[in-house]
């Protein structure tokens, strides 16, 4: 007996131009596996969309008139547990990256993006993984020049494992139920893991994850 089909991914488009809207729609609405349910011309018609629609991405614009991406950012962890959101945007700076990723992105791509990476990279963002193309993970990481790269083994096993769930985009709750532990005990490893790493939060934790061959 067949199995039943996996339920499209559910995206909420948002952007302050329409014409962008309008191609995002097209090539998405190809996808077989991704639906376009909504889309929303700034932040504030951003978060009440993502509520009413409880999307599983927010495909998401920083730079519009009004409340803009990173405000709505703040908001949208009202939208459902299971929302994930993938900034899409001509601003890649490290100034501009790090507010949107401490934010709450799961993900962080530029607009020039091959159409078919851009399908690729919403089928990424909601299987839980975080995303950041490779230039701008370069330059988040550019200031690492401290040795951190070598203090992998003053981390124990479980440590191991609960950095390579933050690098899979994986909250506390969902860490706990991943390795059977208690929340308070996963929050214990990963101030751990930030004191012995040197780090200032879960995003360069989940940066130095993936530099340092920690995450799939």
């Amino acid at each position: 007996m067949a199995e039943p089909a996996a339920a499209p991914i559910r995206v909420l488009l948002v952007d302050d131009h329409r014409v962008v809207r309008r191609g995002l729609r097209t090539f998405l609405e190809i996808q077989e596996d991704i639906e376009v349910v909504g889309e929303a011309a700034d932040g504030a018609e951003a978060v009440e969309r993502a509520r009413e629609l409880s999307p599983d991405v927010v495909l998401l614009d920083l730079k519009m008139p009004g409340t803009d991406g990173l405000e709505a950012l703040r908001s949208l962890g009202g939208s459902g547990p299971g929302t994930r959101v993938l900034v899409i945007t001509s601003f890649t700076e490290r100034r501009t990256v790090v507010p949107a990723l401490r934010a709450g992105a799961n993900g962080y791509l530029h607009k020039d993006i091959d159409p078919d990476a851009l399908a690729a990279a919403i089928r990424s963002v909601h299987a839980g993984h975080v995303l950041l193309e490779p230039e701008i993970a370069r330059a988040l990481l550019s200031n690492d020049t401290d040795g951190r790269s070598g203090r992998s083994g003053t981390l124990t096993e479980r440590e191991r494992e609960v950095l390579a769930l933050i690098a899979r985009g994986r909250a506390n709750r969902e860490i706990a139920r991943a390795l059977v532990l208690s929340e308070k005990t996963v929050k214990t490893h990963v101030s751990n893991i930030l004191m012995k790493l040197e780090l200032a939060d879960r995003t360069q934790a989940a940066l130095w994850a993936v530099r340092n061959g920690l995450a799939e």
